[in-house]
């Protein structure tokens, strides 16, 4: 998982299919999003260098980055890059393969079961996670959430690409990577810019 982090969107494509378990519900990854933090990359919250905020951004990697958007809902960020060199992919949907009925405590007004983990932040409340995973692994067993790789790698002709979610800045880039024709997938909605503070929607 340690890649160079210009070659985030290579993790990213290869996260897509892996299971994401915490707290009694397992998740296949069906779309990710690309977010790398080498001073070119204007969306990621990691472009201006290493805070007290995104610092676990900055390796190893294999950790969370989970941060809050418009003042509820919480984004869950896999570190990719290599240790000093922040990049990390978004995980923004995916299909609840086990623990449906928790899933569905957790979002009782959701009626198709495809919509339950259909978005950033409905991935993250289906698998009960909030800002207190912040820092944690998903690759040894310490942490909330654990991830583990499917069978067999999606196959190339099965994935797209396309431009990055609400993001102010190289939202045209398709770092975005989701599997052809799921329905988990959540509906691309092009960036509207508007006027707000605080934490922008998405950024890794």
């Amino acid at each position: 998982m340690g890649l160079p982090a210009e070659a985030a969107d290579e993790a990213a494509r290869g996260l897509l299919g892996w299971r994401l378990t915490a707290n009694g519900v397992t998740v296949r990854l069906t779309e990710v999003e690309a977010y790398s933090g080498l001073g070119t990359d204007p969306a990621s919250h990691a472009h201006r260098g290493p805070t007290n905020r995104n610092a676990v951004m900055f390796g190893p990697a294999g950790r969370l980055y989970v941060y809050q958007i418009y003042g509820m809902y919480n984004c869950l960020n896999v570190v990719c890059g290599e240790e000093g060199v922040a990049a990390a992919v978004l995980l923004r949907a995916g299909e609840v393969v086990d623990g449906a009925d928790r899933a569905r405590e957790r979002r009782p007004t959701v009626k198709a079961d495809r919509d339950l983990a259909a978005g950033p932040g409905k991935l993250t409340q289906v698998l009960g996670l909030d800002r207190s995973a912040y820092g944690t692994s998903v690759v040894d067993g310490t942490g909330p959430l654990t991830i583990t790789p499917p069978p067999a790698p999606i196959p190339e002709e099965l994935i797209e690409s396309g431009p990055r979610v609400g993001v102010t800045s190289a939202h045209d880039l398709p770092w975005r990577f989701w599997i052809k024709d799921d329905p988990t997938v959540s509906a691309y909605r092009r960036h509207v810019p508007r006027r707000r503070t605080g934490t922008p929607a998405h950024g890794g």
